[in-house]
């Protein structure tokens, strides 16, 4: 058994008949170099098959502590069933673009069944141009975006033919999930631990309570910074590091978000963005910031809602060690940072991006790694569900402002040529979640020279989502260098 720490409860806890707190992978794969010139779910189930026991998270089941006394646990599912989790289906013709956002929209919105290991995986067929999609959907409590990432590196292969396999670690005998007692006797145990976790978690929690979703609630930030001064005061260095004073104002993607999800997908060059970079002497992360702001900006501007002051972007941030590689669950902070919305001038928006940046950076060193588990532990499990919900729901009501306006999430991904059952990946999208009071995300990573968009938001908020891809390419050819003109 493998009990879930308080960020990855956290994922659950969000969970309501209107959000949900899964994420996913939209695959676009080339069957033309597998040796039957096709993929088929009998193709994945073969490769899931001989591959699921180099990935143990594949086959965890999720037992609950009766009352929420405790966090729930992991446990290996006994009934195991591969063909439940591996599904198929065909668009209609002509199988484009928009079809295919639609559906992955709609598998996307559904929760997934806790009963079983919390993954699917869905290939579709019928794919413009010949492809096939592959869409994987696994819980936000079993993987972040590194962790995501070693398992498609399990998946995927260098060659068509694959590889040689590492033998999986020998399995641990198991006497079945445990009863209701015995889950009921770890909560009792596990109790007294709650005010340990509490009292251990207030140096760090305390003084960065405004770099949580708790910066919503009433007097969080005064605490913040008394914490602050009374913890410089006992410092021999007193070091102290600038924090960006953020309000984010309220757009129409900043309310309350129905079950229902759009989704649309797109590619830009990753030399493109690089010959930006070099330009300024900034980062890929800088440009990509900067686009994406230029694409928002412009749906602000046509839906005639563009605040005065910047926008705020929730941008996560990985904290996991490579000591840490291989141990799944989640490891992350939660950054804030400003998207220049409001500034009309590309260039100075890449700018003023670049300097944000970099003082997120700064104040990244220097939070706690822990500091989403250390903020959860002020709240008892019994309470945990609740409180998560009741946070976030506060943040996406008037009149309270959101703690923050949208994701922006870029992970950095493979420059080769890689291959599944065969089939050579052509693009890599991800798809991720929203939720109430953040009805836009935009997840981008990068591939083979491309960078691979995937843009959530709630159906009902932006309609016209598709725009934004187009959007993000003319955000880009605005940054771009101008040529040197030829000697006369």
């Amino acid at each position: 058994m493998r009990q879930l720490t308080s960020v990855d409860t956290q994922f659950l806890a969000l969970e309501t008949s209107r959000q949900t707190g899964h994420v996913g992978g939209l695959a676009m794969l080339d069957p033309s170099t597998t040796p039957k010139g096709r993929l088929e779910a009998s193709d994945m189930c073969r490769l899931m098959g001989e591959r699921v026991p180099l990935l143990p998270p594949m086959r965890w089941r999720l037992v609950e502590v009766p009352f929420g006394l405790d966090y729930p646990y992991w446990v290996d599912d006994e009934r195991f069933d591969l063909d439940f989790h591996i599904r198929e289906l065909a668009l209609p013709p002509p199988g484009n673009r928009a079809q295919l956002g639609e559906q992955v929209a709609r598998i996307m919105a559904r929760p997934l069944d806790r009963g079983r290991p919390l993954w699917e995986l869905y290939l579709i067929h019928g794919v413009e141009d010949g492809l096939t999609a592959m869409l994987t959907k696994v819980h936000h409590a079993v993987i972040d975006g590194l962790s995501g990432a070693e398992i498609m590196g399990v998946l995927l292969d260098l060659e068509p033919g694959g590889r040689e396999l590492p033998p999986p670690e020998p399995a641990v005998g198991a006497n079945g999930a445990p009863g209701e007692l015995e889950m009921l006797a770890r909560g009792l145990l596990g109790f007294p631990r709650y005010p340990l976790r509490m009292l251990r978690a207030l140096p760090s929690a305390l003084p960065n309570l405004d770099e949580t979703a708790f910066n919503t609630l009433p007097g969080a930030g005064l605490v913040a910074r008394a914490a602050g001064r009374l913890q410089r005061i006992g410092r021999a260095d007193g070091e102290v590091v600038e924090r960006m004073s953020l309000r984010p104002p309220r757009t129409s993607f900043n309310g309350p978000i129905t079950p229902h999800r759009r989704f649309v997908f797109g590619q830009l060059s990753l030399d493109e963005v690089k010959a930006v970079k070099n330009e300024h002497g900034y980062t890929v992360n800088d440009v990509v910031v900067a686009v994406c702001t230029g694409a928002v900006r412009r749906w602000l501007l046509e839906h005639e809602e563009l605040p005065e002051d910047p926008l705020v972007a929730q941008i996560p941030v990985s904290v996991r060690t490579e000591e840490e590689a291989g141990t799944f669950g989640n490891r992350i902070v939660l950054m804030h940072a400003p998207l220049f919305t409001n500034v009309a001038d590309p260039l100075d928006r890449l700018h003023r991006t670049h300097d944000a940046l970099r003082m997120m950076k700064e104040r990244h060193r220097a939070l706690p790694a822990d500091l989403l588990r250390d903020a959860n532990h002020f709240i008892p499990p019994a309470v945990f569900s609740r409180a998560a919900r009741a946070t976030f729901a506060l943040s996406s009501r008037d009149p309270g402002r959101p703690s923050w306006n949208l994701v922006i999430s870029n992970v950095p991904g493979p420059q080769v040529p890689l291959y599944c059952a065969g089939a050579r990946l052509v693009a890599n999208h991800p798809v991720s979640v929203i939720t109430d009071g953040m009805g836009l995300n935009i997840t981008v990573m990068s591939y083979c020279g491309r960078l691979d968009f995937g843009i959530v938001a709630d159906r009902d908020q932006m309609p016209d989502l598709w725009k934004m891809i187009d959007w993000l390419g003319e955000a880009l050819e605005e940054l771009r260098p101008v040529p040197a003109a030829a000697p006369s």
